[in-house]
This record gives structure tokens, C-alpha cells and sequence, in this order.
């Protein structure tokens, strides 16, 4: 049988290379070598054949694009872990034990990502692995714990994780108001971590030392930080803290990380899955368990300083060849921003849109729809960068890139800027075929429902603006009508942080308008609009 030690596993894991997959464990060493060289020749192809173009990622860590690249010893503890079968609650608590020896934290968990430890961590502060609470959750009613406190400026698009375990959120914004609000319901307290929480009224250490008087748990949110060894959330007094896994520890996308009291984690752990009730659909496997495990062990074990080098490295080489345009600027950012989050060196390019005759927006564009695809985030013209350096520009952040990639976006980003370019002029406005000024109402079509919202619009020659009525908010709307075509766009941010953003595109015809819907990160939807019938 084909079985190996964990030394012989990260030994193999580099032989074989970041496309590869270790053999399963009944097939011989030949047969394994061979499976991996075959992954190897279809790794590039695998998205391609069912029509789906890969990226170069020049931004960071975003989930829509994939997170992190898993370090190719993950991937091989992966494989490893699902060639055999174990008690999971029994590779749960050694995984336990173990991240706690590595981390310094009292226990540790994995989670199907950092959005389900924080829903996990919620469920212990409300039900502390009590079963007869478990199977109610998300119905509070009876349970003694049913509330969780956010300060204002913590409040964010990912404290769904913690509504959607039913507690009611209750809003602080000074320690007067914290030391009020904390009573016999109180589950928990959540910190979304920053820059903001390292001192000041409200810092976390602030904040832990109202909670621990009243013994109220605190949770704090690292999700896109860096693992600190000892945690700096602990030191300052937090009970609990949460990281992606799929981010700079590298681990499994689908992977986060729960570290904190052992009690609650443990707790934690009984509210997620396997076991049944409401995080049911939060499943981690043993392969995650496992990788994610590898990925912290990795990062104990890794060189970071000679991590940043490399990453600095392929910053300058991407300047170095961009600079070489006349009235081209680069500046390589080497040092740290603020904070733990999404740390990496990051290029800066920047140039003056009328002499080059295209803006950072359009060579971003240029790339992501072209081969080899790369995104990268770009400005549109006129937007000068704080040191007065070029209207317009690009920025690439270079530790998501697999080596000898910024060898290619240097390549094709002096390509396209050293390409000639004819400055886009403001095309005439036709004259509007009618007067849409007044009220309208709206109706989408999404992937499986319909709505109906409201639009008051007045128009001033070409120029549109008014108000757009949703099914909860209100928000204000403006565009412009150029003939027959018609844009409108309007957005509105919730309370808790989510960005709801709505650009309608289409034709007017006669007492009705429609068209497209562009609705941001929710994709898009049709809408047609049609004056409210008046008659009594």
C-alpha cells in the first residue's frame, strides 16, 4: 500500500508542484507519478473546457476571484486526508489541540470559512453546545442569551454571519453606552477589526474590559489579517477571534479559523457540522480540517520576511519596465499600510490621460478582456492621485501572483500604454424623444421573483434626476436620456454595511421604458417601467 509520513507528504507536495495531486493511497508509486503529470498537463486547461477563462490576480484576496493560491503542501494533506476515513469529532479535537500549540490560543477549530465561525462563535455565546437550544436556533424564544453587541463603526456586509443566528444586534458607539446596553441577554460582543480598534475610547482592549466586568464574551473579526503568533486580539483581551483560512494563511478557500476559550470553541464546534441543526449547510470535511491545519503549521514554519522580499521584488519589476514609457510614473508601496489586513507591496502607475490618450479605467478593461486576462483595478481619467503624479492610473497587488507572472503584466501593460491611443471625445447628446418626468412604475425581473419599485423623475433637457423607491429603502436616483436610450443609476448603503447598487439601461417607447438592470455583485436582472394608470 502507498501510504506516507507528513515529512514524506511536504516532500512529495514539492516534487510534484503546484498543479499536482497526491496519488490515492491504493494505487502504486508509478501509477500516483503518472496521475500527477497529468494533472500537471490539464491544470491549464481545466476551466478552458468548460469555457471559462482563468485570470492572472493582480488585486489581492478578493472571494470573487478565488481568495489565495493553496500552498502546494495543502494540497497535498488534502489529497492524503481524503484517502482515509475518520471519527470527525475525534480529528476535530486533535485538530483542536494542535492549532492551540501552534497559535498559543487556548483551543482552535476549523470552519467552512470565516463567515461560519462567526456564526459558530454565536451560537456557543447563545446556546453553549446545549442541544435543546441547538435545534431551535435560529428561534430564540426561551433562550436566557439572545443579543449581540456591535459598535457602530464595527458594523459591516459580513455581520449577517451573526444575524443569521437569530439574535437581535444592539448598537453602541461610546463605553457609556456599551456599559448600558450589556445586560442579563447579552450573548456576546462583535469587533470587526482595524485600525480603529487599536486605541482610543472604543479600542478593543477598551471594549474587553467593560465586557469581561459583566463576563460577556467578545468576538473578534481578523478575517483577511495576517495570523499573529502570539494573537494580538487575544493579548488585548478578546475571548475569541476568526480568520479565512483562503486569504495569507493560504489554506483551503472553503477554510477558516476559530481560536479562542476552549469552551466555546469546543462549544462551537457541537453548533456546526456534522451535527445537525442549523449549521447543517456550513459542512467541513475532513480534507478541509486537515489543509487548513497543514496551512497553519506552513505558516509558523515559513520565512515572511523573505516572503515580502520576493513580493517587493516583482513590484520593482513591474515599475522598472512601465517606467520606461516616456510620462510613465511607478511607485512601489514597500512598507506595511496600518493595520493586519490584506497586507502586501503594491505598484502604483500613473499618467496623464490626455497625453496618452487613454485612462487607468480603459487599460483595466483592455486587460480583463483580452489574453492572457488580468485583473487589476484602474481610474478613470481625471482622477489625480494625491501627490499630483497623472490623472489617471492603475494599481497591482503582486502577493496573490504565482511567480513569473509579473513578467507578463509588465509585458502587456507597456504594450498597451505604449500603444497609440485616440482620446475619447463626449459624443453629442441627441435630443431626447420624450419627456419622462414623473412617476413610473418599475418592474424587475430577477433570476426567479419579481418586484416592484417606484422612480419620480424629473428631466432637464438631457439630464435626469429624482428619487427610486425599493421594496424597503428609498434613495435617489440621476442619469440622462440621449434620444431614445435612457440611464439611470442609484445606490444605498443598509446600516449593516450591504451596497446595494442599481443601474438601469434601455429605451423609451412611447409611455413605457426597458431594459437592462445591472445590480453590482448580484448580477443583473430586466426592467420595464410604465407610467401608473391615473383613471379612476
Amino acid at each position: 500500500m502507498f501510504t506516507v509520513t507528513r515529512r514524506e507528504l511536504l516532500r512529495l507536495a514539492s516534487l510534484f508542484g503546484a498543479g499536482s495531486v497526491l496519488p490515492a493511497s491504493s494505487v502504486s508509486a508509478a501509477q500516483g507519478q503518472k496521475a500527477a503529470s497529468t494533472a500537471l498537463k490539464t491544470e491549464s486547461s481545466v476551466y478552458e473546457a468548460i469555457g471559462v477563462r482563468p485570470l492572472i490576480n493582480c488585486r489581492g484576496t478578493f472571494t470573487i476571484i478565488g481568495g489565495s493560491m493553496e500552498l502546494p503542501e495543502v494540497r497535498a494533506a488534502k489529497s492524503a486526508a481524503n484517502q482515509r476515513f475518520v471519527q470527525l469529532d475525534e480529528l476535530m479535537d486533535a485538530v483542536g489541540k494542535r492549532l492551540a500549540e501552534l497559535t498559543g490560543a487556548e483551543w482552535g477549530m476549523v470552519s467552512a470559512g470565516c463567515a461560519a465561525a462567526m456564526s459558530h462563535a454565536t451560537a456557543a455565546c447563545v446556546a453553549g453546545g446545549n442541544p435543546d437550544l441547538h435545534v431551535r436556533i435560529p428561534n430564540l424564544a426561551g433562550f436566557a442569551k439572545t443579543e449581540v453587541i456591535i459598535p457602530g463603526d464595527s458594523r459591516n456586509v459580513y455581520d449577517a454571519a451573526i444575524r443569521a443566528v437569530g439574535v437581535r444586534i444592539t448598537e453602541v458607539d461610546t463605553p457609556e453606552a456599551l456599559e448600558f446596553a450589556i445586560g442579563p441577554g447579552t450573548a456576546m460582543i462583535y469587533i470587526f477589526a482595524g485600525p480603529q480598534n487599536d486605541s482610543g475610547p472604543m479600542s478593543t482592549e477598551a471594549i474587553c474590559r467593560i465586557a469581561r466586568k459583566h463576563d460577556v464574551p467578545v468576538l473578534v473579526d481578523a478575517a483577511a489579517e495576517i495570523l499573529t503568533i502570539p494573537n494580538v486580539h487575544l493579548q488585548r483581551g478578546a475571548t475569541l477571534v476568526c480568520y479565512s483560512g483562503g486569504k495569507y494563511i493560504r489554506g483551503p478557500q472553503s477554510a477558516g479559523l476559530l481560536l479562542g476559550r476552549k469552551d466555546l470553541v469546543q462549544a462551537a464546534w457541537v453548533h456546526s457540522a456534522p451535527h445537525h441543526g442549523y449549521a447543517r449547510s456550513m459542512k467541513v470535511g475532513r480534507e478541509e480540517m486537515v489543509a487548513m491545519l497543514t496551512a497553519v503549521e506552513s505558516w509558523v514554519a515559513r520565512d515572511h520576511a523573505a516572503e515580502w522580499k520576493e513580493w517587493v521584488a516583482r513590484c520593482q519589476y513591474i515599475a522598472d519596465h512601465v517606467s520606461s514609457i516616456a510620462g510613465v510614473t511607478a511607485t512601489v508601496k514597500q512598507e506595511p499600510e496600518e493595520g493586519l489586513s490584506n497586507r502586501s507591496p503594491s505598484v502604483t502607475i500613473r499618467w496623464e490621460s490626455a497625453r496618452l490618450g487613454v485612462s487607468g479605467l480603459e487599460i483595466a478593461d483592455m486587460l480583463y478582456n483580452t489574453e492572457p486576462r488580468i485583473t487589476l483595478n484602474g481610474t478613470r481619467a481625471g482622477t489625480r492621485a494625491q501627490d499630483g503624479t497623472g490623472d489617471t492610473g492603475l494599481s497591482i497587488v503582486v502577493s496573490m501572483m504565482a511567480a513569473g507572472e509579473e513578467k507578463i503584466v509588465a509585458g502587456r501593460i507597456t504594450e498597451l500604454l505604449s500603444a497609440k491611443h485616440t482620446v475619447k471625445t463626449e459624443e453629442s447628446t441627441a435630443a431626447p424623444v420624450a419627456d419622462v418626468s414623473g412617476r413610473w412604475d418599475v418592474d424587475i425581473r430577477y433570476a426567479a421573483s419579481t418586484t416592484r419599485h417606484g422612480m419620480h423623475l424629473r428631466q432637464s433637457g438631457n439630464r435626469l434626476e429624482g428619487v427610486h423607491e425599493g421594496n424597503f429603502l428609498t434613495r435617489d436616483i440621476s442619469g440622462h436620456i440621449s434620444g431614445d436610450a435612457v440611464s439611470l443609476a442609484s445606490s444605498v448603503t443598509e446600516r449593516h454595511g450591504d451596497s446595494l447598487s442599481y443601474r438601469f439601461t434601455g429605451t423609451v417607447t412611447g409611455e413605457s421604458m426597458s431594459g437592462s438592470l445591472d445590480l453590482g455583485e448580484y448580477r443583473t436582472a430586466t426592467w420595464t417601467a410604465r407610467r401608473p394608470d391615473t383613471r379612476g
